[in-house]
């Protein structure tokens, strides 16, 4: 049995909205990860289940580690496919917006849902909610999108619902958000949902695998050099930073996804309680933060790269060079020592 977190107008206004309409939209942030992934394609099998037409529209590639996910061959890329999505969102009587918090997360899409008619649903746990959907559904308490997901099928009374592929892209959602359940972690009702999604029959050994074992050559050999290379330590600020080039990652043949998880790398380190990783992009740097115990990595992130996210795990962006990005890291470090 866990909590029933979501309030109970708000379980009635999506059971509402869902049973008036046949043709729904679901939309990620761009740049999508586990638990973006996990929680639209846990939604498109549940609403299949129930004899709806729904489509999930992604703004750009999602990682090739995530491929394997059930339904995942049925994911139409935004950038590849832009007239056939913007007609499916035109076309919409419902839209749901899952895993972020503002509109400007859809980037090259956001004009196409925007402008949509149908009404949107936003399910999402990160932090200030922006005003743009007709029902909100946001707990930044709960530590994925994918679990909400999970939290709301139940309370609408549909666990029957969830079959073997919605199970195991919940967990897949789950799983990632937290880090391998590294941190955001410590909820008991977490492991009690872990634990029916067990009896649904996912194998999660399985799925850690596929998610996290599937290196390619490439992949690796980037990982290595990143953490020899590349890492940089600063004691005193119990601080880690490993910062990309573009041109670095076209040595090992970056693909999309191929940093994923190298910014927790650091946190093994034995007094590092705080690591930031930098990909320098074509326009932009991309830049992930991760921490643990107290230490505040939104609020670095808010402070200094334009973003957020949750108290061990954000993210940001910054439009100036990496070199500057990194000078303005370093510079900073020694206003945050009271959060040490």
């Amino acid at each position: 049995m866990i909590s029933k977190i979501i309030a109970e107008e708000l379980i009635h206004k999506v059971q509402k909205a869902i049973k008036g309409v046949e043709k729904i939209a679901i939309v990620v942030h761009v740049g999508p990860d586990g638990d973006a992934m996990g929680s639209s394609l846990a939604l498109w099998h549940y609403l299949m289940t129930i004899e709806k037409e729904p489509v999930v529209i992604v703004p750009s590639p999602f990682p090739d580690f995530l491929g394997w996910m059930p339904g995942a061959e049925n994911v139409l890329v935004y950038k590849n496919a832009k007239e056939a999505s913007d007609k499916i969102l035109e076309n919409a009587e419902l839209i749901f917006a899952l895993d972020f918090n503002v509109p400007e997360r859809l980037q090259q899409m956001e004009q196409a849902v925007m402008n949509a008619t149908a009404p949107i649903i936003l399910v999402d746990h990160h932090l200030q909610p922006g005003d743009f959907a007709k029902i909100v559904v946001s707990y930044p308490e709960i530590a994925s999108t994918s679990e909400l997901i999970f939290r709301l099928i139940c309370r609408m009374g549909d666990f029957a619902q969830i079959n073997l592929a919605c199970a195991e892209c919940i967990y897949t959602g789950m799983m990632t958000d937290t880090g391998g359940f590294t941190y955001n972690s410590n909820n008991f009702e977490i492991y009690t949902i872990i634990s029916e999604l067990i009896k649904i029959g996912i194998d999660k050994d399985d799925i850690f695998r596929k998610v996290y074992n599937t290196y390619s050559a490439e992949r690796m050999r980037l990982m290595g050099y990143a953490l020899y290379k590349k890492m940089k330590v600063y004691p005193e600020n119990k601080a880690a930073l490993i910062a990309l080039t573009a041109k670095e990652l076209n040595e090992f043949d970056y693909k999309n996804g191929d940093s994923e998880g190298l910014v927790n790398m650091p946190l093994s380190i034995d007094g590092v309680v705080f690591s930031v990783f930098m990909r320098e992009e074509k326009d932009k740097v991309k830049i992930s933060l991760r921490s643990v115990g107290t230490f505040p990595a939104n609020k670095v992130s808010a402070d200094l790269f334009n973003g957020g996210g949750h108290l061990n795990a954000a993210g940001g962006e910054s439009f100036i060079s990496l070199k500057e990005a990194v000078e303005k890291f370093e510079n900073a470090l020694e206003d945050y020592k009271d959060f040490l």
